[in-house]
């Protein structure tokens, strides 16, 4: 069974002890194409990011970086601009054959909150090896706003492929004449291509820029904040923006993007080329996403945008970023969306659960 692993599959992982935990797994972590992953007990303050490296341990790698430990059983802030690492509860066992991918939540990146996952041995963030066996860490660095958290909280996620089921450019083609990924046109060039929203269909409110000094954010606290207490609203009455360097920047896809329920994407950076910002953060769209009969007609892709090193101009229908396609190796028995807690499905310019609606 090529392709990426579906809920049904994980659960079955779970029962062979190729996922484990400690405490054990909970239903609510299994997703449809992915397992969501819960902090531990404690965290190090580390002076800089780091990867393990072939053939050292993270362990290993923390009694050089490490400034001072924290206990978080009771709830800890992590202070904005300092860099973390959490061992989670979650290990793993994987078969020869069976790689995994972790990346940040959709709340984590709305936030961001850069969250990375490292392993023993991992020469990559978020890449881990066909047969790894061991532990799991995140790395956390608040880059906006400094968060409090708790053992248990769910920051990243990870998903598990057999083999290798990316879909071409000419596969992706013929999926969106049977099944449209996008309303219009598809722009399809080493994956589905989707641009910017500058010119909303009302008014002209066009984001969020993350204001530079606020107070903490509670991960636990759903729909508690204003969001007038922590972000900028962006207006733009000519379809363009300037970003700022070093701002960061919730924006929206002008296209409705579309997950049919046998396939799962990934959102990937775009060339670097076309211009002086990064656009990834929290990259995985579920099987269902988006989908009609799953209550998401219309979904757009929140974009998680940080400028670098120069102001640049951001213009209507600039193209981005691209989500890049693979298989299901089954179709999941639950879709995003349908049934479960699925915060974002059928959004438009939407900023993370934290933050009161109005």
């Amino acid at each position: 069974m090529t392709g990426v692993l579906p809920s049904q599959a994980l659960e079955q992982m779970i029962e062979t002890g190729a996922l484990s935990a400690e405490p054990a797994i909970i239903s609510e972590q299994i997703q449809p194409a992915s397992l969501d992953l819960r902090l531990g007990n404690r965290a190090w303050r580390v002076r800089a990011s780091f990867l393990a490296g072939n053939g050292r341990s993270v362990m290993e790698r923390l009694d050089e970086f490490e400034m001072h430990q924290i206990d978080l059983s009771e709830g800890a802030v992590l202070e904005k601009g300092c860099v973390y690492v959490v061992p989670l509860m979650e290990s793993l066992d994987l078969p020869a054959h069976i790689q995994a991918v972790a990346n940040a939540k959709s709340s984590t990146g709305r936030l961001d909150l850069l969250t990375r996952t490292i392993t023993d041995g991992g020469e990559e963030f978020d890449r881990i090896q066909p047969g790894y066996t061991g532990p799991l860490y995140a790395e956390i660095c608040p880059r906006s706003f400094s968060v409090l958290v708790r053992p248990g909280m769910r920051l990243n996620q990870i998903r598990f492929r057999d083999g290798q089921a990316v879909l071409s450019d000419a596969e992706l083609t013929t999926l969106h004449a049977q099944s449209p990924l996008v309303d219009g046109e598809a722009v399809i060039d080493d994956g589905l291509g989707f641009s910017v929203d500058l010119r909303p269909s009302e008014g002209d409110l066009v984001g969020y820029r993350a204001k530079p000094h606020t107070g903490v954010i509670d991960l636990d606290r759903i729909g508690a904040y204003d969001p007038a207490d922590y972000w900028e609203e962006v207006r733009s009455h000519n379809g363009q923006i300037i970003l700022d360097p070093g701002a960061f920047y919730i924006l929206v896809s002008r296209e409705a993007v579309h997950i049919p329920p046998q396939y799962a994407a990934e959102m990937a950076p775009y060339l670097a080329m076309v211009g002086e910002f990064r656009v990834h953060y929290a990259g995985f769209f579920d099987p269902g996403f988006g989908h009609a009969e799953a209550g998401g007609a219309g979904s757009r892709g929140v974009l998680e945008v940080r400028c670098h090193e120069a102001p640049f101009v951001l213009e209507h229908g600039q193209v981005v970023g691209r989500l890049v396609y693979e298989q299901m190796a089954e179709v999941p028995t639950q879709l995003y969306g349908a049934g479960i807690a699925s915060n974002y499905q059928g959004q438009g310019l939407k900023l993370s659960k934290h933050f009161s609606a109005g």
